[in-house]
């Protein structure tokens, strides 16, 4: 037996070794991974033993997977100094970052001792500011802040905390220690990052993970929300995540924490005051909203009381938060604490609000508003680090975020001086971080980069509660000062290390006390908007794509280019804009693909999957993974490269291809969606939108005089050429493919089935009382059955067709008016 236990021993020395072949740690840099002496540090061993068995080949099949996990789930970062604020695919780092559970409680106990230390300042300087008057603070490192808000000096917020969730950017010295890079009081942002990071590392090496024993993370953020839970009045249990909006380089992380934490996702425009209390709209009108958690800064947050420029925030939320209406976590002004011009005084601030010094060190700083600090930054600026005191870029200078004193220039220099001297209080001079590094893997070996780790906490009645991991940001470069995800670097799972078994632990309450529900919830009037016009514009690419595959599909087989057939397809794509104007003697063919791959044109196919993408991005919370996934493909189906001479068989299989993936999202949205009101409005929007094509396809192809062939294009259009063919024998005639394609009540492609649905789905809409007549929608809806059940196919007219379909365009306008925010922008309705 001894001897089979010392074979296994060399055999995991073997297989370690292997891994950390060539693996050179920076000379004078910590390593995460390596000792000292070039050997693992022992809680590494079996991680790395478990990678060696698994074999250079598995790894790369098994990290390929997260990363397509990642990409199918839409995780992304927006860019914003990228032409037009791309979306950039979150860039995994496949090694997670191990942490010990010793060196991981002192990190923690640091943390938490440092979250009340500056919950504790923000209440002094927004309260009796005795630390300003003690002499304690200068006036101008607080005053000179733009994070410094006056109407909210002398507000208190309900439950007493000013933060509720906090974030500090650690790094680790050449000595061993934690160091406090930066602290993020404002809105701090990563968790949700951290989330699929977790999640997608986990499905990589899920047996790997079971066997390291780290710690869960759900537990961190059930404190989380039960905190917040608690300051909720209503007794609703309705708390809000209020996001800038779509466009925000972090608006994935919004919609992921709202869908997983189970708060309502909302922007400032879902949001109203009335009188002192804060209300949601919703298609069912106005409800109560006690509290939210904030990612919006708070200069934005109101546009009567703080910033009058800001369209993001909601007009008087300063004065709801003033009277106890409302609690927002973290509290307005709260950045004023993440100024970098405080870390300078912060070891003294500590012996005033905690009664001894902080246990945790941060990196230093030298506050350039006093003399002697501002000679001292001087003299020793080729050793030193330059930020703005205050976050923001520094006038005169150009000076954002971090800049290494030893590479500014002569003329920089002089211009410093100069700056020093008339505004050294914009300024701040830090010590250069000297970061750890730990393994990156390239495919074939581990090589070691330096890292941040920002570390988060919440408030709970118990105290500071510390997430037991973080998020991992990795540099592509030795250089430890360019830390950010807006500049391409990687970010890395955390795993704590327990010492012990890790207890299971879910977000989801117990299941002795679930109480019955079968509602999903409030449905903000925005979201509302945005599913219907997602089922508006997925439809109007269908009916797009049936018309391109019928035009290639009739120039396949048997019309010719200039036959009044292929004419009226042409005429009918371009009265939606699908065709170009630049194409001088293009062939059909020529159009046809231009309708699919053009992005110039409004009604091609392009444009309206972006709009359909746009529309789903604002409510991804509402999505599936399956779902979106479902939209990416189709964005990935429609930007997929077209050959350089394109045919009429390249425009079919294209058309074939993005028909498939629509009628998967269909089938999704019919199958897996609960039948509650977010799903009716998705439905209206399709079922309208569909009865408007039938309307133009019947125009064009149904009147009397119609070219031959016509009657069978309408089918193919309508999708009902099968249930046609099994119940005639004859060749198409008027009379009944209009009874299917218009009357039918069974034919769930007929407009007489479309107005059924709409029927039902209005009166069961949130707001109607059944005790009062019925809406104009609703008597709108019912004329249109009236009229389809009195008529026989044969007595529709050319006039009949264009009745109906203006009552749809007013039946879109009286749902908007009546449940959405605003009515549909100009660039929404159909061209023509």
């Amino acid at each position: 037996m001894a001897g089979a236990e010392q074979r296994s021993e060399a055999f995991q020395e073997a297989a370690v070794a292997s891994m950390v072949a060539g693996y050179a740690p920076l000379p004078g840099v910590r390593d995460e991974m390596m000792d000292a002496d070039g050997h693992p540090r022992p809680h590494w061993v079996p991680f790395l033993a478990a990678m060696a068995e698994l074999g250079r080949d598995e790894l790369g099949r098994r990290f390929g997977a997260a990363d397509r996990y990642l990409r199918d789930s839409g995780v992304f970062y927006r860019v914003y100094d990228d032409a037009g604020g791309r979306e950039r695919p979150w860039a995994l780092s496949h090694i997670p970052l191990l942490i010990n559970q010793a060196d991981w409680a002192q990190l923690a106990k640091g943390l938490a001792e440092r979250a009340e230390l500056l919950d504790r300042l923000l209440a002094d300087l927004y309260g009796p500011a005795n630390l300003v008057r003690n002499g304690a603070l200068p006036a101008a490192a607080v005053a000179g802040s733009p994070e410094f808000l006056r109407p909210l000096v002398g507000v208190k917020p309900r439950g007493g905390r000013f933060l509720r969730f906090y974030a500090a950017d650690v790094g680790r010295g050449p000595d061993g220690r934690w160091w406090v890079l930066s602290d993020r009081t404002q809105a701090p942002s990563g968790t949700g990052y951290a989330l699929e990071n977790r999640l997608a590392l986990s499905r990589a090496l899920p047996d790997v993970s079971r066997n390291m024993r780290m710690e869960r993370l759900a537990g961190f953020f059930q404190a989380f929300r039960t905190s917040l839970l608690k300051l909720d009045r209503t007794g609703e249990g309705r708390i809000g995540l209020l996001t800038p909006g779509a466009l925000n380089e972090t608006y994935f992380e919004h919609a992921l924490l709202a869908r997983y934490l189970g708060f309502l996702l909302v922007e400032g425009e879902d949001l109203t005051v009335r009188g002192d209390a804060l209300f949601v709209r919703t298609v069912g009108g106005l409800k109560r909203l006690d509290v939210l958690m904030r990612r919006l800064d708070s200069d934005f947050a109101d546009p009567l009381e703080l910033n009058a420029r800001s369209h993001l925030g909601v007009p008087g939320l300063v004065q709801a938060v003033r009277s106890g209406g409302a609690v927002l976590a973290n509290a307005l002004g709260s950045g004023l604490v993440e100024a970098p011009a405080l870390m300078a005084f912060l070891p003294r601030l500590a012996t005033h609000a905690l009664g001894h010094g902080l246990s945790l060190p941060h990196v230093g700083t030298w506050w350039c508003g006093q003399e002697a600090e501002r000679s001292q930054v001087m003299e020793n600026l080729d050793s030193l680090v330059l930020a703005p005191a205050f976050g923001t870029a520094v006038p005169g200078l150009k000076l954002q975020g971090l800049v290494l004193g030893a590479d500014l220039t002569a003329a920089d220099r002089r211009k410093l001086s100069v700056l020093l001297s008339r505004r050294g209080s914009d300024l701040v001079g830090q010590d250069v971080a000297r970061l750890s590094t730990m393994p990156v893997w390239t495919g074939e070996r581990l090589i070691p980069r330096p890292f941040t780790l920002r570390v988060f906490l919440a408030a709970t009645e118990e105290g500071w509660s510390v997430m037991p991991g973080g998020f991992c940001r990795i540099s592509e470069t030795l250089d430890p000062r360019a830390f950010s995800m807006q500049r391409g670097d990687r970010s890395a799972d955390v795993w704590v290390l327990a010492d012990g078994d890790v207890a299971e632990t879910t977000l989801l309450p117990s299941p002795d006390n679930v109480r019955v529900r079968r509602s999903s919830g409030t449905l903000p009037s925005r979201a509302a908007d945005n599913l219907f016009w997602l089922g508006r514009y997925l439809e109007r690419a269908e009916a797009t794509l049936r018309l391109v595959r019928a035009l290639v599909g009739r120039l396949a087989e048997i019309e010719s280019a200039s036959s009044p057939l292929v004419t009226r397809l042409l005429t009918l794509l371009s009265s939606w804009g699908a065709m170009p104007r630049d194409l001088a003697r293009a062939t059909p063919g020529r159009y046809a693909v231009a309708a699919l791959t053009r992005h110039d044109l409004p009604g091609a196919l392009p444009q309206l999957v972006k709009s359909a993408r746009g529309s789903a991005s604002v409510i991804r919370d509402r999505f599936s993974p399956d779902a979106w996934r479902a939209l990416v493909d189709l964005e990935s189906c429609v930007d997929a490269p077209v050959p350089t001479s394109p045919s009429e068989a390249d425009a079919y299989e294209r058309a074939d291809a993005a028909l498939r993936i629509v009628a998967a999202f269909s089938g999704l949205a019919s199958e897996n969606m609960n039948r509650l009101t977010g799903w009716r409005f998705l439905e209206m929007g399709r079922r309208i939108e569909r009865s408007i094509a039938i309307m133009r396809f019947v125009r064009t192809f149904a009147e009397p005089g119609a070219p031959r062939g016509a009657l069978d294009v309408l089918l193919q259009l309508a999708d009902s050429q099968i249930t046609y063919r099994s119940r005639y024998v004859t060749m198409e005639a008027r009379g009944p493919v209009l009874d299917l394609v218009l009357l039918d009540p069974e034919n769930p492609r007929s407009f007489a089935f479309q107005v059924q649905r709409m029927a039902a789905h209005l009166k069961v809409l949130p707001g109607r009382d059944p005790d009062e007549p019925p809406s104009f929608a609703e008597r709108l809806v019912a004329r249109m059955q009236a009229d389809l059940t009195a008529s026989g196919a044969d007595a529709f007219d050319i006039g009949d067709f264009e009745a109906l379909e203006g009552d749809l365009m007013l039946l879109s306008d009286e749902i908007a008016s009546h449940y959405f925010i605003q009515e549909p922008a100009a660039d929404m309705a159909w061209p023509g």
